[in-house]
């Protein structure tokens, strides 16, 4: 299960070796450092602690430039815990030289916020078909959400109309097309949640 921090890149296509246009997803993984070595003498599991990205010193708080100076490291914009592998210390670095290509990545990523949406666009409900027989402005609405007199209430869960995206969001078995080591990219098939320029997690 090794894991690294990354940056989505954006989106392009490449042609497999066999003629095919796989549509592709770039991301900068790494370099990662480790921030903390998390045992289960002391913490009860074992884990790492990573961190990627540079953050201002003055934008740090005093214990967190502490952390991060134990792990011999410059403060770092974000950190992610990953379940320990390849025996690594406190300090050392992780580069995208862990995966290869034909790996099966998971990519945890937060979705685009799309903010207050009605249901049509939330959970793709149809909305009424004709716009006869002297219907009015009810086109994109949720139709019932329950009984009258009994059960007198709403259920839990109801898809109703709400705040959209803006969710952390795992998508599973994405396959490793190209790793490019020398600019720390690797180049995954499909597409991954998040903006150009967010921060996502890649797990083995």
């Amino acid at each position: 299960m090794a894991g690294i921090i990354g940056k989505k890149l954006g989106m392009t296509s490449i042609f497999s070796a066999d003629g095919k246009n796989i549509p592709c997803t770039l991301i900068e993984a790494g370099p990662c450092v480790v921030t903390q070595v998390k045992t289960s003498e002391k913490d009860g599991y074992e884990a790492l602690q990573i961190g990627y990205g540079e953050k201002k010193e003055k934008a740090t708080p005093q214990p967190m430039q502490g952390h991060f100076k134990k792990a011999g490291t410059t403060p770092k914009r974000k950190l992610v815990e990953v379940p320990m592998f390849n025996d690594l210390n406190l300090g050392d670095t992780i580069t995208v030289d862990i995966f290869e290509e034909g790996d099966w990545v998971d990519v945890q990523g937060t979705s685009k916020g799309k903010g207050f949406q009605g249901v049509v666009k939330r959970h793709g409900f149809g909305g009424v078909g004709q716009a006869t027989h002297g219907q009015h402005n009810r086109m994109r609405a949720p139709g019932s959400i329950g009984a009258a007199s009994y059960p007198a209430r709403v259920f839990k869960g109801m898809r109703m109309a709400g705040q959209t995206g803006n969710k952390k969001v795992t998508v599973l078995n994405l396959q490793i097309v190209k790793v490019l080591a020398d600019r720390n990219i690797i180049a995954v098939k499909g597409s991954v949640p998040g903006a150009k320029g967010s921060i996502v997690v890649l797990e083995k």
